[in-house]
């Protein structure tokens, strides 16, 4: 007996969806609940007392280091004018539209919510960070300053460059309207000479002037 086949080739028992590990997941949500028991259990201690109940919040790691500049570049506009497949429309984490931050596991909608998020107090906090900036030295300043005329200066150079190339392109442009000007004025005047030559009453209205005719010096 044959077995089932489905559409894609596989067998009809077999599943696309995603398995998942039933204890895994259950372990995580006794845990969790807990930890919900456990905060509830202390807030009605504390509103017994007359005392606010105590919000949720996550630890977050203790920063170690000031605000450092970041290296990479931030790419927003990478995907812009660009269609994407929504690989996650309903879940949390990567796949969804919008910019992803791996470190807090979040997907902001814009390039402004984003920016807003990675440099807010949490996401500094999850890299070990503060929101203080560390204050540069004279040598670190008078680097950049070297580093920032420098560019200027290649900038400038490549802009100059730019310019006399182009200033070239246009002159050579303008010397090759003039050539075929010139050769356009030089084939008209030959036609016309060759039409003079060949039309048989320019000699007739020679010979009543007098003229050997325009085609030859020839006397008769």
């Amino acid at each position: 007996m044959s077995e089932k086949v489905g559409a894609y080739g596989t067998k009809a028992a077999e599943s696309f969806r995603r398995t998942w590990d039933k204890e895994e997941y259950a372990a995580k949500a006794r845990e969790k609940d807990r930890l919900e028991r456990e905060r509830m259990q202390e807030n009605d201690e504390l509103m017994r007392k007359g005392k606010k109940p105590r919000r949720f919040r996550e630890e977050l790691p203790k920063a170690t280091e000031l605000m450092k500049q970041r290296e990479a570049p931030l790419e927003l506009d990478k995907n812009l004018n660009k269609t994407i497949i929504v690989q996650n429309p309903g879940g949390r984490g990567p796949g969804q539209p919008g910019f992803y931050c791996e470190v807090c596991n979040r997907t902001c909608k814009d390039s402004v919510g984003y920016l807003d998020h990675i440099n807010g107090r949490t996401h500094l906090r999850r890299l070990g960070q503060t929101t203080r900036i560390a204050r540069s030295t004279i040598e670190q300043v008078r680097a950049r300053i070297a580093m920032l005329r420098e560019k200027t200066r290649e900038a400038a150079k490549a802009k100059a460059f730019d310019f006399d190339q182009r200033l070239e392109e246009v002159r050579a442009k303008e010397q090759a309207i003039r050539d075929a000007k010139k050769a356009e004025k030089k084939a008209a005047r030959e036609a016309r000479l060759i039409e003079a030559v060949t039309d048989p009453q320019a000699d007739e209205m020679a010979s009543m002037m007098g003229f050997g005719g325009f085609g030859t010096s020839k006397k008769h």
